[in-house]
């Protein structure tokens, strides 16, 4: 049994898309990341860090404990997929090494910047915006996005439409997860076309769409 802690709108998204979209039965306990809900003692003996996502697989052999959103997502694919090529678990060594390095690339490369975008374009109130903090940092993502623009363009230029495969794996969940923060700038988006036509297609897949309308339904 797989239980996720964490909620829709935060980086527990990562783990709860691998999941539906592995069709692995699990158990979401919505757990905010303000409040104090990751501060209580029972919370930090899961992650002593205080943060979500935590992920927990009661496996035959012992309790496994997961933190950190990419190594959820990651460990999902790899322990409950079929690594036969028919779902987002990678098929091969190749696959595994894209899923890992796209997955880290995002988190390393993409994730404060794009934020820090999300946070300025339109999650914070008008009055704690700054329009340097958001200048600077979709500058700093065009370096970046412009590399993942140019993957797109060769993997196209196969007949694929995906970061890894022929099909949507890990590897795309894992970074359309982070790129998606940046949508918010129109700028962006127009500059990088093949970047936001494969992030829309991303967001659309019924696994998601799930996740989205069960997430609107329970506030």
């Amino acid at each position: 049994m797989l239980t996720i802690h964490g909620i829709f709108a935060s980086r527990a998204v990562r783990p709860l898309w691998a999941a539906q979209e592995l069709g692995v039965p699990f158990e979401h306990v919505p757990t905010p990341y303000q409040g104090g809900a990751t501060r209580t003692p029972e919370f930090l003996a899961l992650n002593p860090n205080g943060h979500i996502p935590v992920l927990i697989d009661e496996r035959p052999e012992g309790r496994v404990v997961v933190w950190e959103s990419m190594a959820c997502a990651l460990y999902l694919a790899r322990h409950h997929g079929k690594g036969d090529g028919s779902d987002i678990a990678p098929a091969n060594a190749a696959e595994d090494a894209e899923a890992l390095r796209w997955a880290f690339w995002a988190v390393t490369e993409v994730e404060a910047d794009a934020l820090t975008v999300l946070m300025h374009r339109i999650g914070l109130p008008e009055e704690r915006r700054d329009a340097a903090k958001l200048a600077a940092a979709e500058q700093r993502l065009r370096v970046p996005l412009a590399v993942l623009e140019s993957h797109l363009a060769a993997q196209a230029a196969r007949g694929w439409e995906h970061l890894a495969a022929q099909r949507f794996t890990v590897a795309d969940l894992c970074v359309a997860c982070v790129v998606n923060w940046a949508r918010p700038s129109a700028e962006l988006m127009h500059a990088f076309p093949r970047v936001h036509a494969w992030v829309q297609h991303c967001h659309a897949r019924p696994a998601y769409q799930a996740l989205k309308q069960a997430a609107r339904q329970s506030r």
